[in-house]
Formats: C-alpha cells, sequence, structure tokens
C-alpha cells in the first residue's frame, strides 16, 4: 500500500492486513493477539460505550463531509404510514387516511431536491429521513425521483428492519444508540418538517423543539403536516393555559396540510436575513 505523503508512519489498514498471515499458533489464535481497534469483541465491551458513542458520531460526520452534503431538511413521521396504493391494508381508518401525507412528502422532498440540484449542485437541503419505510421512504423516494441524493439514518430494532430502496448507498448509515442518531438528525438542519406518526416521531418532534426552545440549537423553519393529526394527537393550548409553556413557544412550528402549503411558509419564515439564502423553499415550486 503507497503510504500517503502527509501521513509517513505506517498505516492500520497495513498492519490489520498482515495480521491475517501470521502463522496459525496458540499465541496468535489468542483473542489477547488481535490489535485492539480490529477486535469487534474488545470493542463491544461495556467499558468501550465512549469509544463506540464517538465512532458512530465521527463516521456519518465523516461520511457526510466527505460527500459534500453541506445542510438537510429533515423529515420526521411514521413507518406505518401506508403508500395509497396499499392503503386498504392499512389496519385503521386512521392509517387508511395518514396515507395522503405519503404523497405529499414525496412530492414535497422532489420539489426541495429539484431546488437543491437547481441552486447548489446538490449540496444544500439534502433530505434525509429515518431510512425506514412509510413517511421515511416517501421522502427518500421524492429525492430519488428528482435524480438527487438523500440520506438515510436507520437504526438496529428487535425486529427485522432495513433501509428502504430509495435511500443513496453511500449516504445510507446504521447506529447502535439513538441518541447519536438524532443528533445528526439536526446537525446540518435547514428546516424540520413532521408528518404523523408515533413514539419515534413524537420523540423526535418534542426533542427537536426542546433544543430549539432552550437555545441550544438555531432556530430553523419548523413545519408540522397534517393540521388534523396534530390537534388530535397532542393539546397545544392545553399546555399553554397550563403555563408549562409559553405563548412564544407555539410560534417555534406551523400546521400545513400539503407540500405547496409547506413551500409557501418556508420561503416566508421569520429568520435573521443572513440566512435567508438557506430556506429551501426560497425559490417558487
Amino acid at each position: 500500500m503507497a503510504k500517503d505523503r502527509n501521513h509517513p508512519m505506517r498505516h492500520a489498514r497495513e498492519d490489520r492486513d498482515t495480521s491475517h498471515t501470521v502463522p496459525d499458533t496458540p499465541q496468535t489464535r489468542s483473542p489477547a493477539y488481535r490489535l485492539a481497534f480490529a477486535d469487534e469483541d474488545f470493542l463491544c465491551r461495556d467499558e468501550l460505550r465512549p469509544v463506540r458513542l464517538q465512532l458512530e458520531l465521527l463516521k456519518t460526520t465523516l461520511s457526510m463531509d466527505e460527500a459534500g452534503v453541506e445542510s438537510t431538511v429533515v423529515m420526521f413521521g411514521g413507518a406505518r404510514i401506508p403508500r395509497p396504493a396499499n392503503r386498504d391494508r392499512a389496519r385503521t381508518e386512521t392509517l387508511r387516511s395518514l396515507a395522503d401525507q405519503y404523497e405529499e412528502a414525496r412530492r414535497f422532498a422532489r420539489i426541495v431536491t429539484e431546488h437543491s440540484l437547481r441552486d447548489s449542485g446538490g449540496r444544500r437541503n439534502v433530505i434525509v429521513t429515518g431510512g425506514g419505510p412509510g413517511i421515511m421512504e416517501a421522502g427518500n423516494r421524492g429525492a430519488h425521483e428528482a435524480g438527487g441524493r438523500s440520506v438515510g439514518l436507520n437504526i438496529v430494532l428487535p425486529h427485522e428492519q432495513a433501509p428502504n430502496e430509495f435511500v443513496t448507498p453511500d449516504l445510507s448509515f446504521n447506529f447502535h444508540y439513538f441518541a447519536v442518531r438524532k443528533m445528526h438528525f439536526l446537525m446540518r438542519a435547514a428546516a424540520i418538517c413532521v408528518f404523523p406518526g408515533g413514539f419515534g416521531t413524537l420523540d423526535e418532534l418534542f426533542e427537536s423543539l426542546t433544543l430549539i426552545q432552550t437555545g441550544r440549537m438555531e432556530r430553523v423553519p419548523f413545519l408540522l403536516f397534517g393540521r388534523d393529526f396534530w390537534a388530535k394527537i397532542v393539546n397545544w393550548d392545553a399546555l399553554r393555559e397550563a403555563g408549562t409553556i409559553g405563548d412564544d413557544d407555539l410560534g417555534l412550528f406551523r400546521f400545513v396540510d400539503t407540500a405547496d402549503e409547506a413551500l409557501a411558509l418556508l420561503d416566508d419564515w421569520p429568520l435573521p436575513r443572513t440566512r435567508r439564502d438557506e430556506i429551501p423553499g426560497r425559490v417558487e415550486a
């Protein structure tokens, strides 16, 4: 292997590869002889949790940097929202009605990606989802149909799950830690869009709002798709009347029902002038 002129020391890959060619002896078969960074059993020890957290943070960060992803448009939403063609198989009437949100998510992602390709060569406002089915699939699908890239941030779950077929392969990531995964959703976010969903979506919604409310994250456009769903699921006025949130907190987000409505709001979102050109809906649909 040729050495990097900026890195004259022997590369770790060389020693890793060489370690596979050593003579087979009781000593070399011992776990103690394995290189620490190539020893999966060692890396999975409880004491190595801080290292694993750092690795999950670094791997995705470096990959996104190398891919030239400068900013993202986050799309949260439920895995159980069906495609319109499959709405009759949904187990509840509400899920059947929410199939329309699949199409809105798909169209929204397509238009945002078209703008991204035209305005930044696909480097800014890249669609990012959880990489699974339902609304996540719709977001990645819309970006794919526009001819652009999209990110999928999957996580290992007890039941079988694989990335949907529309995630860009080089931007398809897998996580063990929910916390690190949520960091990656928000670290490059230029806008956050939340579609109907369950516990996971609610967790993502409220953590994101909390970070903005407390000033831990810069305010970005924050859209909740599906007015009727969110009005029924969360009693926002009761929270305000109880005094547990303030009137200003209800101004951190807006309700929308369609992709066109969302894009219009993104264009008019009240942000500092220095950031106006970063908003994905800046160009007319």
